[in-house]
């Protein structure tokens, strides 16, 4: 951008266009939940939406949409049909979806589909793509979902749509509509989804529009370019505020899903100047089982999300704000693997990758660095059929503590780094849906790391099976415990046991595909807690005595972990 020209924006017409780009995304992402016709969709908000400009930039995204999917697999997606078709085939009316492994590099089901915007007086100029990445619940594979632990090649999971066009020059293509309705075993909800996220590329499309016509699409565009930049420079200053060095750290998963052997996550951070570097040439390779992803949608996504929660917090997601941000990923490895590998639970080495980042920089940035959160999916799924015949599947997510920090405890239950503002499906909806009954949904006491800051809290959920179904679960961390720092102490790992009749059984890695389960069978779920902040005997008596009072901590846990005795009658005082 022409320096001269970004000195005659107006800064008022700069901070309209700024603030209305991302309410847009904000306006679409509403809109979804009330369009949706999946629970995964509306009540769980698995999708996000994001804008681009002409080139594939990320210039926007929603505040609660997953930062999985935004962080770069909407910018990479775009970028892949600018290469395929180039801007003069890209048609006003033209909707692309796209969800190869290939150009995303996360599972099947994450599956982003955008429009261009074109804006101007005339022959209107193409100014960038509105774009919504949703999880389709099911695009046929192997296993209902698509998404399982049994899958041995991308081939198992699903259908691949490699940037096609759905919509050309605003009429729907027939043959691919037919294509997808027929690959999926949920026609009636993963078609009213689609239509949800079709009217969103659409609104958004003419919202966005408007906003340039309004303005100009010289002024709009000069507007996102100083944008782009002045995030740039303020994420620039975070990182001049850290001593030059390589930082490393180094944390495992449990196994990869195919066997039982730890998964390292070795991550290495250089400081140098105003520029940070992301190295991953340690981390583990490409895996057997189906936790693997691919450059653009494991690498650069893990890197940005760590990035933002620890060095650029407070500055919005774009591609100015990720420019002093650089990644050594070697082919191959567990987060830029070949095309081809598993990727069906590909996110679930996220929430550990991003934990190692922020623990590299504990001695960097211990004034802003976290205790490690219950970083996993610990998520639970039931499958089968109803009495009618027809299929079902539902998926119950696992939200745990986070860590604590050097000014306050840690916050939770909420789902990992790697999910953003995705909710809890309501219990009452799940119950009416599917054939289980919650007998039980609490805090799980002790699951906070102790420390001066205690980590935050898992849950405990119990299920009474209704109907013969089978069991999903998708859990890790259980052998590498949420670390704390700075002399805090590790949260409490979670687990999976099914109880029948009147035997109890820990789920043997807490990954499973096809556990039967028949009616009146008990399934419980610990979800683990974030670890602690600084020396735990540094917390005041009268906070730890809270807790215990609150039943977050046992009175066990506070002699042991505190230092702090609780009589009978309550008192509390530092003990020996």
């Amino acid at each position: 951008m022409d320096s001269t020209q970004a000195r005659t924006i107006d800064p008022v017409t700069l901070e309209v266009i700024r603030h209305g780009i991302v309410s847009i995304t904000d306006q679409i992402d509403a809109n979804i939940t009330r369009t949706a016709f999946s629970p995964y969709i509306y009540e769980y908000k698995d999708y996000a939406v994001g804008m681009t400009d002409a080139e594939g930039r990320l210039i926007a995204q929603c505040n609660g949409g997953m930062p999985i999917f935004v962080a770069d697999a909407v910018g990479s997606a775009v970028r892949d049909g600018l290469r395929i078709y180039g801007p003069a085939r890209l048609h006003d009316g033209d909707v692309i979806v796209c969800n190869a492994p290939s150009v995303q590099g996360q599972h099947l089901n994450n599956t982003v589909m955008y429009t261009p915007i074109h804006a101007g007086p005339g022959k209107r100029t193409l100014i960038g793509f509105f774009a919504i990445n949703m999880h389709w619940i099911d695009i046929g594979g192997a296993a209902v979902g698509s998404a399982s632990y049994s899958s041995t090649d991308i081939f198992m999971e699903g259908i691949q749509y490699r940037s096609i066009k759905i919509w050309s020059k605003g009429e729907p293509i027939e043959e691919i509509y037919r294509i997808i309705e027929d690959n999926t075993r949920f026609p009636q909800e993963l078609m009213g989804d689609i239509e949800a996220q079709l009217g969103g590329c659409f609104l958004g499309r003419d919202l966005t529009q408007r906003l340039a016509d309004k303005f100009g699409i010289d002024t709009y565009r000069a507007a996102i370019d100083l944008i782009l930049d002045q995030c740039e420079a303020a994420t620039r200053a975070r990182i001049r505020a850290i001593p030059d060095g390589t930082y490393e750290a180094e944390s495992f998963l449990d196994n990869d899903g195919a066997g039982d052997t730890p998964v390292p996550i070795k991550v290495r951070v250089i400081v140098a100047g105003d520029e940070m570097t992301v190295d991953y040439s340690d981390i583990s390779p490409e895996v057997a089982g189906c936790i693997n992803s691919g450059y653009h949608g494991g690498g650069v996504t893990t890197a940005r999300i760590a990035f933002m929660y620890l060095i650029a917090a407070g500055e919005p997601a774009n591609e100015g704000t990720f420019r002093p941000l650089k990644l050594v990923l070697p082919e191959g490895k567990l987060v830029s693997a070949r095309p081809t590998a598993p990727m069906g639970m590909y996110g679930a080495p996220f929430p550990t990758i991003v934990d190692t980042f922020i623990k590299a920089l504990e001695t960097a940035l211990p004034a802003r660095v976290t205790g490690a959160h219950f970083g996993t999916y610990s998520s639970v799924g039931f499958a089968g059929r109803r009495a009618n015949g027809t299929p079902f599947q539902c998926h119950d997510s696992g939200h745990g503590g986070w860590g604590a920090c050097a000014t306050h405890d840690g916050g939770g239950p909420f789902r990992t780094m790697a999910h953003g503002d995705t909710r809890i499906i309501p219990l009452e909806l799940q119950e009416t849906l599917y054939p289980y009954r919650y007998e039980e949904l609490s805090l799980r006491q002790d699951s906070g790391g102790p420390g001066r800051f205690r980590g935050g809290m898992g849950f405990v959920k119990r299920y009474r099976i209704l109907a013969d179904c089978v069991l999903r679960t998708n859990l890790d961390r259980t052998r590498c415990a949420p670390w704390g720092v700075c002399g805090g102490m590790a949260g409490a790992s979670g687990r999976v046991v099914v109880i029948r009749k009147g035997e109890t059984a820990e789920i043997d890695g807490n990954k499973t595909d096809e556990l039967p389960l028949r009616a009146g069978d008990l399934v419980l779920v610990e979800v683990g807690g974030g670890g602690g902040y600084g020396p735990p005997r540094e917390r005041p008596v009268a906070e730890v005595a809270r807790d215990v009072e609150r039943g977050y901590v046992s009175a066990a846990s506070a002699l042991r972990d505190y230092g702090v005795e609780i009589s009978s009658d309550g008192t509390a005082r530092r003990g020996g």
